[in-house]
């Protein structure tokens, strides 16, 4: 490694190798290194409404989401035929990305620090995981995300991004993403609003 080479780590991945292991390991008793919950992968899924109607929306959708992820989206197909959704069996109805590593690190640090405070009147996401340690999210627009101008987005999509974590239950699981950065919604604010 030459002087000019830096360490090229994502900042949040450093922050979970120096900070939030050792927390999670004191915090929920780990004995073992191996036992500490992390991100295995994050998965960002677009179904396209109207694509049955123009396979161009499936196409704009997946070259927004190539913009917003780095990286370039698989195409979805519906796997069966549905006569009352004029939809039949091998048609493209949406597109999918999955990140790990560094570009997986990267876009979670980006949707933590920048995407989710834009959203107006953002309160916090919602505390609800799978059952198995996972935690899905949806966002209404993707023209949140700072990579898309304005002109680049022809309808408004939404998307779901799910974070896959070696947790084996849910409490872990929602230590791991608080100590990350996750804007969990507080308590006091959902009692506030019945």
């Amino acid at each position: 490694m030459t002087s000019t080479e830096t360490n090229s780590n994502p900042r949040l991945k450093d922050k979970y190798l120096s900070e939030v292991r050792t927390q999670l390991k004191s915090k929920l008793g780990y004995t073992n290194e191996m036992q500490i919950p992390r991100i295995e992968k994050i998965v960002v899924n677009m179904g396209v409404k109207g694509a049955v109607e123009s396979k161009a929306k499936v196409e704009v959708a997946a070259k927004n989401l190539g913009f917003i992820t780095g990286q370039l989206p698989t195409i979805r197909k519906a796997k069966h035929s549905i006569a009352s959704f004029k939809l039949r069996e091998g048609m493209p109805i949406g597109c999918a990305v999955t990140l790990r590593g560094d570009r997986m690190w990267e876009f979670m640090d980006r949707l933590f620090a920048v995407v989710l405070p834009r959203i107006r009147d953002f309160r916090g996401v919602k505390d609800k995981l799978d059952g198995r340690g996972n935690y899905t999210m949806g966002l209404a627009e993707q023209s949140v995300f700072p990579e898309l101008t304005y002109d680049m987005i022809d309808f408004p999509q939404g998307m779901d991004i799910t974070f896959v974590t070696t947790a084996e239950t849910d409490d872990h699981a929602y230590e791991l993403l608080k100590e990350l950065g996750m804007p969990f919604r507080k308590p006091e604010l959902d009692e506030a609003a019945i």
